[in-house]
């Protein structure tokens, strides 16, 4: 015996009617306003939009798709929060703010730098964007690595590490950071430009915590003034890509990948 579609169980019970004791047409019309009975096809109608066609089958009922979503591009939000939080603490390794101006850091690190990346993170690994995700996920814990210490010796609950310390760990954040620009050789120019000026940020800024200098300059000031450049860069491409995205159309472009294939 054939069962009848119905458009869903958010309108409709969960009950199956035979065909055989169904109403008659003009009654099917009353009471399934938004189905078309005239042939095996079910259409559907919500929302001022035609959902798509399909056909049913003897002893099945139809499941109708939801209407399509399309999702927001989160790579922006994550790139602001890392573009802006490096552009204020930049501008304390630089010298241009005070060393006491890293108080104001350490809640921006927490909140935009470490929280909004790690929302980005999140929506890109829904997407299916495995760069994106790494990337967002790993450097907003880096700020929440950067505000932790400094909040946590700032208190008092922990002693001040050793500079070698830190600075190898800013090595190893440029080790990755420099891998990941391997990888962005096949993404936009501008994603690229933003992980060159990271890795030799990171780089300058551990040479500065080992004590090294370039003249009579830090190697820390010096990567100071790369992070500012890096943030800078980061900022652009975030406007960029929102500009892009309200326009809906490419209105400047970020370059084509260096490797397409």
């Amino acid at each position: 015996m054939g069962t009848r579609a119905r458009p869903g169980a958010h309108f409709y019970s969960h009950h199956v009617y035979p065909t055989s004791i169904a109403p008659i047409a003009i009654h099917r019309k009353l009471l399934f306003p938004g189905i078309d009975f005239t042939d095996r096809s079910v259409r559907w109608v919500r929302n001022g939009y035609r959902e798509k066609e399909l056909t049913s089958t003897m002893g099945n009922e139809i499941a109708l798709p939801p209407p399509s979503f399309k999702a927001a591009n989160p790579g922006p939000l994550g790139l602001a929060g890392f573009g802006l939080t490096t552009v204020v603490l930049s501008c304390v390794n630089a010298g241009i703010l005070p060393p006491a101006a890293v108080a104001a850091v350490v809640p921006l690190a927490f909140a935009y730098g470490g929280v909004a990346q790690i929302i980005a993170g999140i929506l890109e690994f829904k997407t299916g964007n495995t760069f994106g995700m790494v990337a967002f996920t790993s450097y907003g814990v880096f700020w929440w690595w950067f505000a932790f210490m400094k909040w946590t010796v700032g208190a008092g609950w922990l002693q001040t590490p050793p500079a070698s310390a830190v600075a190898v760990t800013l090595l190893m954040w440029g080790v990755f950071t420099f891998l990941l620009w391997i990888v962005s050789f096949r993404l936009s120019k501008g994603v690229w430009s933003i992980f060159l000026l990271l890795w030799i940020t990171f780089f300058l800024l551990a040479a500065g915590d080992f004590g090294y200098l370039i003249g009579s300059w830090s190697c820390g000031k010096i990567g100071g003034f790369f992070g500012l450049l890096t943030g800078i860069d980061a900022l652009l491409v975030a406007f960029i890509e929102v500009l892009n995205a309200t326009a809906g159309r490419v209105v400047i472009s970020l370059g084509q990948p260096l490797i397409r294939n």
